[in-house]
This record gives C-alpha cells, structure tokens and sequence, in this order.
C-alpha cells in the first residue's frame, strides 16, 4: 500500500477539501495516509509557509490548487510505480524502504547539523585563529611545551616564516626582510644575525623576550581565516540573507590579487634558482593582509550562502521526515 504524506494547517479549507478527497479515493486506491500540521515544527512553517495544501506520495508532489483528478493521477502513477519497484527493486529497493521508515541517528545529527551549522562553523574558526595566538601568550609565560605544541600541530598547515608573521610581546609586530625596505623597523636579518635568509631556520624560529613571539600561522593566513570569521558573524547577524557572491568576482577581487602577490615572492625565496633578469620581491604585512583578508572574506562569501542552500534543503527534507514518522507511531486517540 502507498504512503501519502498531507501537509496542512488549521483553519484551511483547501487543506480539508483534500483530506476529503483523498478519503473519497480510498477505496479505489487503497493507501496510508499520514496529514502533518505544518505548525509541529518551525522548520516546516517557514518552508511552507501559506502554500498549503502540498500532498507528497512517491517522487510525485502536488501543490496548489490541488483537484481530485489530480488526486487520482499522482496515487494511480505512485501505486503502479510501488507495484514495479516491487517486482524488480531487489535488495536495493528494500533497505532503501526501510531507511525511509525509520529514524537513524544520522537522521538526527544531520538534522541538528542543519540547524546549527553556523554556529559550528563559527566556533571551530574562533577556536582555530584564537589557538594561533595561544602559542606566543604561552612562550611569554614561560609554558613552552604547550607553545611548542600549537606551533608543532599548525607547522603542516603553514611556512610559519618568522618575515611573515605577526610577533607579540615584542619591540616590533613584525620583522620584514631586508629587502622589503621598510623604514623604521628592525629587519629579519639583523634580529637573526645573518645577512642570509635560512629558511628552515626562519621557519622554527619562534622569538625570544627580546624581539617577542610569533603568531603560528603567517600573516596572510590569518587575515585569510579572520576576514571567514568576521563574514560568518554577519552572515549569522543579517540571518543569512547575503545571497551567493558571482564566481567572476570571486575570482577577479579574490583570487587573482592574492595569487599575484604570494607567487611573484616565489623567487625572492631562492634567488640563485633565477635569472638575474628575474624580479625580486618580498611583499609587505600591509599588502599581505589585504589580500589574505579579501580572498578569505570573498570565499567565505561565494561558499557560506550555497552550502545555506544545501542545508536548508536537508533541514526540511529531515524535518518532513521526522514529522510523517512520528505521526505514523504516535498513538491513535
């Protein structure tokens, strides 16, 4: 026998007039009927809204205005689509009916994920930035084991070169090379004593009380995870009515700026490995940040509103199930 699904809502005519048909069809073409007030769950509110009656059976959905021909064709086309998966669905067909007749607890983390996916979202950034500065307020107190091992689990994720990163507790916020030419700060080379950039040695080291202790990821990397932060906060105060940013400008304000300035540094890292013709540049905190901070903002903004979309399609598909199951086991009064 067929299941067909009626949502509804109180004081709604067409919505009794339905009900009333699908009875009138019962003995022609036997089926389960299961009628949820759209009312039981928030999520089902918003996504119907006012446009009620919606009848479900099968792969076959019926809206407004919804006739008894209408009626009699979705449940005849559902029934002699049941009968043949019947026939030939297999195995397959049959797990795949029994999923759709109970709750998993995937069922219900997935429907909880949809609900909550910001927040988490959010709070795992929170949590990652805020770790990066953790390291150097540790090294200051003194607690360099758990320093080192911040520093240790975020050394995979990025060069952590000490003229590309923010330092705290220092004379200066960073230490460029040399060849970035800015005036007025201590460059890498003189705080580590050589006229010869190493960079496994600028990679694991971590400051000292004189000049302060970096941050564990890199400049731009940070812009790049705050500027996701800062975009995922609004997304969460506006009520996620950004709509999804177009992919050109994403790429023209995004990527293109932050792909010419990290990979035109590629050759001020081993000179010798280029021809003296070749353009040497270091660039600077300022432009690093500008870039980082634009292309994590535009991600954040290209990405967060369609994985919305994705999440708002299983928070109601979920909830319609969670609805129609529990209104199939709840006692009959």
């Amino acid at each position: 026998m067929i299941a067909v699904t009626l949502y509804y809502r109180e004081d709604c005519p067409e919505c009794d007039q339905v009900r009333k048909d699908l009875s009138l069809l019962q003995a022609e073409i036997p089926h389960n009927l299961v009628a949820i007030d759209i009312k039981s769950d928030p999520v089902l509110s918003v996504s119907f809204g006012d446009s009620v009656p919606v009848v479900e059976v099968g792969p076959y959905h019926l809206r407004p205005p919804i006739s008894l021909a209408d009626l009699s064709v979705a449940l005849k086309a559902a029934s002699d689509r049941q009968e043949h998966l019947e026939k030939t669905g297999g195995q397959a067909y049959k797990a795949q009916k029994s999923r759709g007749n109970r709750v998993t607890r995937f069922d219900r983390f997935s429907y909880w994920f949809s609900k909550h996916y910001l927040a988490v979202i959010n709070s795992i950034m929170f949590i990652y930035i805020g770790l990066t500065f953790v390291a150097p307020i540790l090294m200051k107190l003194g607690e360099t084991k758990g320093a080192r091992i911040i520093y240790l689990i975020y050394s995979p994720l990025c060069h952590q070169f000490a003229f590309r990163s923010w330092f705290l507790f220092g004379e200066q916020a960073f230490y460029p090379r040399a060849l970035v030419n800015i005036a007025g700060y201590q460059t890498y080379e003189q705080i580590s004593g050589s006229a010869q950039v190493d960079l496994l040695i600028a990679r694991a080291f971590v400051g000292n009380d004189f000049v302060g202790y970096k941050v564990a990821l890199c400049q731009r990397d940070i812009a790049e995870y705050l500027a996701i932060l800062l975009f995922g906060i609004l997304f969460a105060i506006t009520q996620r009515r950004f709509k999804p940013l177009k992919w050109y400008l994403w790429i023209i304000f995004g990527i293109i700026p932050i792909g010419l300035d990290g990979a035109s540094q590629i050759p001020s890292l081993a000179q010798n490995l280029f021809p003296s013709w070749m353009i040497i540049r270091e660039s600077t905190p300022l432009l690093r940040t500008i870039t980082g901070g634009l292309f994590g903002f535009l991600t954040a903004w290209f990405m967060f509103p369609l994985i919305d979309i994705a999440m708002n399609e299983t928070q109601v598909f979920l909830a319609k199930k969670l609805a129609a199951i529990n209104q199939k086991t709840r006692p009959a009064t």
